[in-house]
């Protein structure tokens, strides 16, 4: 039976969404590869799945895989079109705060236009063990062997582990290099999203991404709130900060530890489709 599905994406940040809200999600880590694929497949960056809450404080659950086949606990462009789908199927009205339910814990959504929503993405967490980072104690700055160089990256979750390199040149050939290097590291144990900041002022930042599991994306939430979290504890921004990725910009709301963060962004609609799903392995 074809798998039917929608396209979506957050600034290029682009996901296949499923409907699992009334039968269960049934795909194996090699049939998601399959489905990943952008030649013989659909294509995407993560795939999402709506289904019922587990959280009975919650209105849905959503799962994540990444292109991999490797699951994933959060990713900030995912909700945002997850709160879009919602709205286009008639379970979310503008205006409304919703709680969803992710593989690392709620976050509250806000639809702010069809195609216009806010999160609050929880307390950025920089204790290494729960990030998880191999580190003795929190700091803002680690120093780290990648490759043959010593660099210098700040540590954070967001629900899914960042590592956070400040960079004078965000095109400097040799983050092309470094990206995979610094996502795979040991010191990161379940590996990490590595983004590369590039500080405009206090109210700016350029970023990109090498998301575990994805590679090099156009857009990453998360990586946004990360970047910004980490910058703002070595007091470099301020509390609102215009993030720019490759795929557009998102706005990061933050005042400091003891507040929650917030995200805001646009998500898009691309088309609806079916897949012929292959036999699982």
């Amino acid at each position: 039976m074809p798998l039917r599905f929608s396209k979506m994406h957050g600034i290029g940040n682009d996901f296949v969404v499923l409907d699992c809200r009334h039968r269960p999600f049934a795909l194996d880590a090699a049939q998601i590869r399959a489905l990943a694929d952008r030649h013989t497949g659909v294509g995407f960056d993560q795939l999402l799945s709506v289904e019922p809450a587990r959280d009975p404080a919650c209105a849905f659950y959503y799962g994540i895989w990444n292109a991999d086949g490797s699951p994933s606990g959060q990713c900030g462009n995912g909700v945002r079109c997850v709160a879009a789908w919602l709205h286009r199927a008639g379970a979310l009205a503008i205006g409304d705060d919703v709680r969803i339910e992710s593989p690392s814990g709620p976050v509250t959504v806000r639809l702010l236009g069809a195609d216009e929503v806010t999160v609050d993405m929880g307390e950025p967490v920089f204790e290494p063990a729960r990030i998880p980072f191999a580190a003795d104690a929190p700091a803002t700055h680690y120093p780290i062997a990648v490759g043959g160089d010593t660099l210098q990256i700040g540590a954070v979750s967001m629900g899914n582990p960042h590592a956070v390199m400040a960079v004078h040149d965000l095109a400097d050939p040799a983050l092309q290099r470094l990206g995979p290097l610094l996502s795979g590291h040991e010191r990161f144990a379940q590996g990490a999203n590595a983004g590369f900041v590039q500080r405009l002022d206090r109210g700016h930042l350029c970023l990109r991404v090498h998301e575990r599991g994805a590679g090099w994306t156009l857009a990453c939430g998360t990586g946004a709130c990360a970047a910004m979290a980490v910058l703002h504890q070595r007091g470099d921004v301020g509390d609102t900060v215009a993030v720019e990725l490759p795929g557009g910009s998102l706005r990061i709301d933050w005042a400091g530890p003891g507040h929650t963060l917030w995200m805001t962004g646009p998500a898009a609609f691309a088309f609806e489709g079916e897949w012929p799903v292959p036999a699982a392995a």
